[in-house]
């Protein structure tokens, strides 16, 4: 990779041992992706800020950043949604100990560093930058590659976080025109009308994919058939899509024509997979909590919450609307905010409801109208039982909480979708070679393999205390990467998972060594940061090489990895 006099500067650590440490990051990932070189960005957006999602390992590795003194972000650099309204920590009544010290702790951190405590996972509102950049969270990703001219890969919280300490990026992927191309047709074939409809097209797009599929950076949908298309939909659609990895998308008249396409599946849309989804996941008993807002909520949302709320009252709070900090002064001077929690809601800003820690002893099932929403709360975050219906019905659940019969053992009756594999069991010698990190020089590693050709979700879907896949339809659901040799195509999901595996290396749960198979910019940056042996680019796919259970040897050697099954399952 070309290096510029800056950029070598930083490698040699002339800057500091935090800017040596973050161009080394950005190297191993841009040489893993086959970058050429590093380009300034204009703008980054950092994800990881609530103490329940980046949990210790954030908070660590904040701690042994901030031990440097006078290092500060290069470029503009905006933060991602914490984890409390710290002005409203009472109402939400968090049950954590010292949760709001550890807010602080993560809050002061950043902004030591020069980072904009924006505090929102909406970036994209009234955007006026454009060009190159480096951004964390997914739904932003999604949306400001598909509606705005600000061109992004799918950067985790840590690789973001260096690209704003270096001011450069790798360039590579959704940089580069030759990328930008879709690689599903959607047709669309009943009429979408409220922002949740597209919220759960968003999320079936992508149910749908199937691991043979050449995804290279993630599923990018073309889709055919949509009629209307506000800013509440967009936004639904690519945040609901970006749970499954979704870094971009075509809409047919509403976003640019690709200049190319690469189809990989062409799939239907039909009013019947609207109308079976909204019977898988409407609600069953009584609900406990209504939370509006995830992404955070923009004014028009707040409006029409607001306009719901006409001459109705909801009792005990039952009732969140979930916006950033600009939105919400705006919302309070027309009077929005006002109204709202004169009728008994609450409404909450600085945070989102997937990454609030909820007091379980109150909140045993919650409402939505997101469909990201809806991923994360039912998921290892906070294990809630959640349902999903259009914001009218979510208002009537709010007002009236003897709309269904409050049975404590109902659980909703949410369909389980089985994740798609192609994996068959292997026998024979096997040896292939891949390659390693730029940064690791040397290693040698032996253990168990725990593989899967299906993408992992770290946030929420991987126990961060001992290592256990916990996603029902998941092939290896219920196994621990605990002392593992993982081998996985990539991460999916939230931006936070290098958190998430920094937590399980910290305290000793981690793997022993990870193989991709795609690029994984969420898996990459924590192999970079602390040194764990780290494979891609094999010559054969070892996610279907290689068993479940197999013992294996990894070497790495002058940047060539050697794989060996030493013995079949």
């Amino acid at each position: 990779m070309k290096l510029n006099s800056e950029q070598k500067e930083m490698l040699a650590g002339v800057q500091g041992p935090t800017k040596q440490k973050a161009i080394r990051l950005l190297i191993d990932l841009g040489k893993a992706a086959k970058s050429k070189k590093l380009v300034p960005v204009v703008s980054a957006h950092v994800s990881g800020v609530s103490p329940l999602t980046g949990g210790e390992g954030l908070i660590k590795f904040l701690k042994d950043l901030g031990s440097e003194e006078n290092v500060k972000t290069a470029i503009e650099t905006t933060l991602n949604s914490a984890g409390c309204d710290r002005t409203k920590f009472k109402e939400m009544n968090i049950p954590v100990k010292d949760y709001v010290e550890k807010q602080q702790i993560i809050l002061d951190a950043y902004e030591k560093l020069g980072i904009e405590l924006s505090l929102s996972c909406t970036p994209y509102d009234n955007l006026t930058i454009e060009g190159n950049a480096s951004w964390a969270e997914s739904n932003a990703v999604c949306f400001a590659n598909s509606y705005t001219s600000l061109r992004t890969n799918r950067e985790s919280g840590l690789s973001a976080l260096a690209t704003a300490l270096c001011g450069f990026t790798p360039e590579y992927g959704l940089l580069l025109n030759e990328n930008r191309h879709p690689n599903l047709k959607i047709s669309v074939e009943c009429e979408l009308t409220e922002p949740v409809d597209y919220s759960i097209l968003g999320d079936w797009i992508g149910k749908q994919i199937e691991p043979q599929w050449n995804l290279e950076y993630g599923p990018i949908p073309h889709i055919f058939g949509i009629e209307k298309l506000d800013f509440e939909s967009k936004k639904a659609l690519t945040a609901a899509a970006a749970n499954y990895g979704c870094p971009l998308l075509f809409i047919d008249g509403f976003t640019e024509k690709p200049e190319k396409t690469q189809y990989q599946s062409k799939i239907n849309f039909s009013v019947s997979d609207l109308e079976r989804r909204y019977l898988e996941l409407a609600p069953q008993k009584k609900v406990d909590l209504v939370t509006i807002g995830c992404p955070q909520a923009s004014l028009d949302e707040i409006q029409r919450t607001a306009d719901y709320l006409t001459n109705l009252s909801v009792p005990n709070q039952r009732l969140w609307v979930f916006t950033s900090s600009i939105n919400f002064d705006i919302a309070k001077t027309k009077g929005l905010v006002q109204k709202i929690e004169k009728a008994g809601g609450l409404i909450l800003r600085e945070t989102c409801p997937e990454v609030v820690h909820y007091n379980h002893d109150d909140v045993k099932h919650i409402l939505t109208n997101s469909m990201k929403a809806e991923h994360y709360l039912k998921s290892g975050l906070n294990a809630i039982d959640t349902s999903v219906s259009r914001l009218e019905t979510c208002i009537k659940h709010a007002v009236n909480p003897d709309l269904l019969e409050n049975t404590e053992s109902i659980k909703t009756n949410h369909k389980v979708i089985k994740h798609k594999t192609s994996k068959t069991y292997q026998k024979g010698n096997l040896q292939i070679n891949g390659k390693g990190l730029e940064s690791q020089e040397s290693w040698c590693i032996e253990g168990e393999a725990l593989v899967t050709d299906v993408p992992i979700t770290f946030l929420g879907f991987v126990n961060r205390i001992n290592g256990e896949i916990e996603e029902e339809g998941h092939p290896i659901n219920g196994e621990t990467m605990k002392n593992k040799i993982l081998i996985f195509p990539k991460g999916s999901g939230s931006t936070v998972a290098p958190y998430v595996l920094l937590g399980l290396f910290y305290n000793g749960n981690g793997p022993k060594a990870i193989i991709n198979t795609d690029l994984d910019q969420q898996t990459i940056p924590a192999c970079s940061i602390l040194g764990v042996p780290y494979a891609h680019s094999f010559d054969s796919n070892p996610c279907l090489a290689v068993n479940n259970g197999d013992k294996i040897r990894l070497e790495l050697k002058d940047n060539k990895v050697k794989l060996t099954c030493l013995e079949r399952k």
